[in-house]
């Protein structure tokens, strides 16, 4: 996969230089180019912004560096790549989505400063369907600096999915929110050695060697967590969806399928965690 970031930050990008990207990178993975936005302006300051027509706070990138960016690193290569701009406003990322964009061969990634980029733009390379995908993606409901904190989250959650990154190739299989399980649920905690530590021991079940009770007890605080932690996931899941255990936990955390529809709702016995 090749992975081209367009920035006036550079060295913001330097994470991707260490860990699984890192190593993913110099085995020959991933082929991450990093571009300085201001090497396509021309005036003496490389200005790559300017006050926003209508009036308004803050200051808005320019169209004609990111233009002049984007279709050189466009004729660069060959195929039809996927242009990522993260920005608050957009799609939100989600696993499902890593996995998409970790089967392209190619994303550009469009990170903005100030407040924006000028939106003709996005315009003039979504006009190209063709030839290219263009996607306005959100990593939260929160409003950052600019969008290289977001590329690194989002570069890693995708290249942590393609063949060879990760040593256990089933690793990302059991990931929270992985496509193509039956429900979406967070994952459960996880231990190691030593057995005991500052008194906590690890659960029995999984010292057991039981594989089915582990597959299990996993299952029972997944449910637990995503109870706890992410509601909304259990009360938008089809209750045919899970099995007669899952459903006495459920009972158990203060879940019942709902009578007049295909959702969970919430109990007047609700457990209170």
């Amino acid at each position: 996969m090749r992975l081209d970031i367009v920035t006036i930050f550079p060295d913001y990008l330097e994470p991707l230089n260490v860990s699984l990207v890192g190593k993913a990178r110099a085995r020959g993975l991933i082929d991450v180019r990093v571009h300085d936005l201001r090497q396509w302006t021309h005036d003496r300051h490389h200005t790559v912004d300017d006050t926003p027509y209508g009036g308004g706070p803050g200051m808005v990138m320019k169209p004609d560096p990111w233009g002049e960016a984007l279709d050189s690193v466009l004729d660069s290569g060959q195929g039809e790549p996927v242009i990522v701009v993260p920005t608050p406003s957009g799609r939100p990322f989600t696993q499902e989505l890593a996995v998409r964009l970790a089967e392209k061969p190619w994303l550009i990634f469009a990170p903005a400063r100030y407040e924006g980029i000028d939106r003709r733009v996005i315009e003039e390379y979504d006009a190209r369907p063709d030839v290219l995908e263009v996607l306005e993606v959100s990593i939260g409901d929160y409003v950052l600096a600019g969008g290289e904190a977001p590329v690194l989250v989002m570069v890693e959650a995708v290249a942590r999915l393609l063949p060879g990154v990760l040593g256990n190739a089933e690793s990302h299989r059991d990931d929270s929110f992985a496509p193509g399980a039956m429900a979406q649920l967070l994952e459960g905690p996880v231990y190691t050695k030593p057995p005991e530590w500052r008194g906590r021991a690890v659960p029995e079940v999984l010292l057991s060697g039981h594989h089915g009770k582990v597959a299990r007890w996993r299952r029972d605080e997944a449910l637990a967590r995503t109870s706890r932690h992410r509601p909304e996931l259990i009360e938008g899941a089809d209750p045919e969806i899970f099995d007669k255990q899952d459903r006495a936990v459920l009972a158990a955390l203060g879940w019942e399928a709902e009578p007049d529809g295909p959702r969970f709702g919430r109990t007047s016995a609700a457990v209170e965690e």
